[in-house]
């Protein structure tokens, strides 16, 4: 059994069969304004107790918007595609060993101050690595100074002698972002991934099911094959008929320049991605950015199933990847200058 204090408020629970626990907490009273991070007081009971401290993040009233971001190819350089070197960069590199994509530090920290700089917006991020490289990871943000949370969230693989291969866990991604969408019911989304994976089936699948949540998509394109092409399709034209925006992106800078549009982000933090990405020795893609930008939601959704988005980012496979925009003229912009919580 475990036992959680914070602020007033306690709670008892067990652990599952692999040791881990959840916890509800409800305060007494609301915590101080100026502390978005409290500290949770865990004790563990047995014949030898053990102690320990945990650290919530309690978004902020002036918090306008939560980001929720993939880990693997979309802040660091993974490779899920090939599957030996994955296991190998999971498993083997340390913290110090492991690569972020050039400028994704600064573009974090940006959307988690917000367009103010002071808006402390929450940054959730989702995995389908194992619980058991929480502290690597942990160290890796940390290292890079990328806002470390509140909540860094990986699965139990359930590997054992009888069973050594990972459990199947094909919603693990889709059951904590709904999870997330209910706790911060009263906040939009942005949505962050890459073209690698399963980021655009899943993500298509959340701007479908909540429409009006999701602010943008920012999709980093590392992989365009044949199948990646379509599911793109497919969530570009679910974001154009939620009236919300995409950005495929060859590199951090295009990502700023899209949340800075949107007011996302300040003015300035498009020139301090830009540098960071000088700074690790990287180029912006000069492949410029095309925009697919039709006058209502629908014609934009009808342009893409008429393949304009796949002529768009169509070309030479070894050419540079370009940027594309997809959002429909009459799509609302978020209002930049607008403190407090949004409506959704």
């Amino acid at each position: 059994m475990v036992t959680a204090r914070c602020h007033g408020a306690e709670q008892r629970v067990a652990t599952d069969r692999d040791g881990y626990f959840r916890i509800h907490l409800q305060f007494p009273e609301p915590p101080p304004a100026a502390r978005p991070w409290l500290s949770v007081e865990l004790r563990l009971e047995g014949e030898h107790p053990v102690e320990a401290e945990a650290d919530v993040f309690i978004a902020p009233e002036c918090s306008r918007f939560v980001v929720i971001s993939d880990i693997d190819d979309t802040i660091m350089r993974t490779g899920v595609a090939n599957r030996l070197a994955m296991l190998w960069r999971l498993f083997v590199e340390d913290a110090e060993s492991r690569s972020p994509f050039p400028g994704v530090a600064t573009l974090y920290r940006a959307l988690h101050d917000g367009a103010s700089e002071r808006e402390c917006n929450p940054m959730l991020y989702v995995s389908r690595a194992p619980w058991g490289i929480y502290d690597v990871l942990d160290e890796f943000f940390r290292l890079h100074d990328i806002p470390v949370g509140p909540i860094l969230f990986l699965r139990e693989w359930g590997m054992r002698w009888t069973s050594p291969l990972p459990r199947r866990a094909e919603d693990h991604k889709q059951i904590l972002i709904r999870n997330m969408l209910d706790l911060y019911h009263d906040l939009p989304f942005v949505l962050i991934g890459d073209s690698g994976q399963h980021d655009p089936e899943i993500y298509r699948q959340i701007v479908d099911e909540h429409p009006g949540r999701v602010l943008a998509v920012l999709i980093r394109n590392v992989s365009l094959g044949e199948d990646r092409v379509r599911e793109i399709e497919g969530l570009a034209a679910a974001v154009a008929r939620a009236g919300s925006t995409l950005v495929l992106a060859a590199d951090s800078v295009a990502m700023a320049e899209h949340a800075s549009r949107l007011g996302l982000v300040s003015p300035s933090s498009v020139a301090a991605v830009e540098a960071d990405m000088a700074a690790a020795g990287a180029r912006t893609s000069r492949s410029g950015t095309l925009r697919l930008e039709r006058p209502t939601a629908a014609g934009t959704a009808e342009a893409i199933a008429e393949g304009a988005l796949r002529d768009a980012i169509g070309g030479e496979p070894e050419s540079a990847p370009p940027n594309v925009v997809i959002q429909p003229s009459d799509a609302p912009l978020p209002d930049a200058r607008k403190g407090g919580r949004a409506a959704p």
